[in-house]
């Protein structure tokens, strides 16, 4: 409903420009209240129409196609698709209008059609296009900069979680009664433990501020990660692992192979009885980890923790989504492999930007709803004041000028911050004061 209203708003203000333009150009026959009725209605229907039919195909056509990942194809199809659509609900709202309103008839009406009369619908859709391409901009930019502040203030939970997951006590506690027995048992065992588990932290420290980290990288820690589940498990633990991936530039979210290696054998029976089965693989352009389900019959129930906390860093970094597939044989998790890095720079300047950013941007808004009525008052008072002159000696345009003139006055004193008293910037000048102040 509110989308219908601001279509429908859009509607007016065209509307009168037309109007006005019609009336200042166009109408040579003198004006009667019936006569303007009839322009402005007939004004309205086709802007209303156009509007409608540009404004939900925009909608549609964005869906389909994105601006951030096909801007040409977003670009064209919109662009060609727009003025089709606008052309043929032009003709048709001619043809309601030739056959409902005046009574002609069909074959009377194709008689009399006009190519020239379609470039109205070219610049009422040019009109339409540029302010619907200019609101979704600055939307999607918006959208974009909340979309930033969000993996500002989501990584450091992230990351956290991440951390926990992977050095967990459990984990730790595991890792420790391996190296105690094989110290006693098996001294050389013992130092390449070791080795590998410092590896291990060192690996776990080195991505601790990083987004995302290269495939290779992954798979090399993936190994390392797997020699310490094997001197726990020996061989009741097979992995199939490629050496590198075939794009080099391909990029994951960090210690997201640990996981679900470690996720793997939480959850699973692992022995020589039945060894666990993993294999990390690629396809479609996704880095697929796959294991043999043999469900462990007695285990506390899981947190999800784990698999959530990889799905929501790709949803703060990417589109692309993790996807996670359980079949009655099989468990298999699929991360999309990324080429583009976000960075995030978690820093004392950053949040300065953020609140500098969002203070820019209540003003931006208060300026330009300043814009908008500003632009609705040179649009139709100047219309009102032209009927004016036709239709009554009686100056009762003053009223709508003064009254308007003086909101909109003072909605630009609140955009621009100043006061009629204490002078420009003067909130900000006091606020400045009281926290300055010792006793505040």
């Amino acid at each position: 409903m509110e989308k219908f209203l601001k279509l429908l708003r859009i509607s007016i203000y065209i509307t009168a420009g037309v109007t006005l333009l019609n009336l200042l150009f166009f109408l040579n026959e003198p004006l009667t209240w019936p006569v303007f009725l009839e322009y402005l209605g007939i004004c309205f229907l086709f802007s209303f129409v156009l509007t409608l039919v540009n404004a939900y195909y925009y909608d549609g056509v964005s869906i389909r196609y994105d601006w951030a990942t096909q801007p040409k194809a977003r670009l064209w199809v919109g662009a060609l698709g727009s003025v089709i659509l606008s052309i043929i609900a032009f003709g048709l709202v001619r043809m309601f209008l030739s056959m409902v309103l005046y009574g002609n008839s069909f074959s009377s009406f194709l008689e009399n059609e006009e190519s020239f009369s379609y470039v109205f619908a070219i610049i009422i859709t040019v009109l339409i296009s540029l302010f619907l391409h200019a609101f979704h901009f600055y939307k999607a930019l918006q959208e974009n900069k909340v979309k930033e502040q969000k993996i500002i203030a989501g990584t450091a939970s992230a990351k956290f979680d991440a951390l926990k997951n992977q050095l967990d006590p459990h984990f730790l506690f595991n890792s420790l009664n391996v190296l105690t027995s094989l110290i006693e048992e098996d001294p050389d065992q013992a130092q390449k433990f070791t080795t590998s588990l410092s590896k291990v932290y060192r690996y776990v420290l080195e991505q601790k501020n990083k987004d995302l980290v290269s495939v290779d990288e992954e798979l090399q820690f993936a190994k390392t990660y797997v020699k310490l589940l094997k001197m726990r498990f020996e061989d009741s633990i097979i992995l199939d692992i490629p050496e590198k991936a075939s794009d080099p530039e391909a990029k994951i979210v960090p210690l997201s192979l640990q996981l679900l290696l470690e996720n793997a054998v939480k959850h699973n029976i692992v022995n020589s009885a039945k060894p666990l089965h993993i294999r990390i693989y690629e396809e479609n352009g996704h880095l697929k980890v796959t294991n043999n389900l043999q469900e462990k019959q007695v285990v506390k129930k899981s947190s999800g923790v784990g698999l959530q906390n990889i799905q929501q860093r790709y949803e703060l970094l990417s589109t692309r989504k993790m996807k996670i597939q359980k079949t009655a044989t099989d468990f298999t998790v699929q991360l999309p492999m990324l080429t583009q890095k976000i960075s995030v720079v978690e820093t004392q300047e950053d949040f300065i930007e953020d609140k500098r950013y969002q203070k820019a941007k209540e003003r931006v808004e208060n300026i330009k709803g300043f814009y908008g009525n500003l632009i609705a008052y040179c649009i139709v008072i100047p219309c009102l004041a032209f009927l004016n002159y036709k239709t009554t000696s009686f100056p009762w345009i003053i009223f709508p000028v003064v009254g308007w003139g003086f909101g909109l006055l003072t909605h630009g004193m609140e955009a621009f911050g100043y006061h009629p008293i204490w002078g420009k910037r003067w909130e900000e000048r006091k606020l400045r004061e009281l926290m300055e102040r010792d006793d505040f």
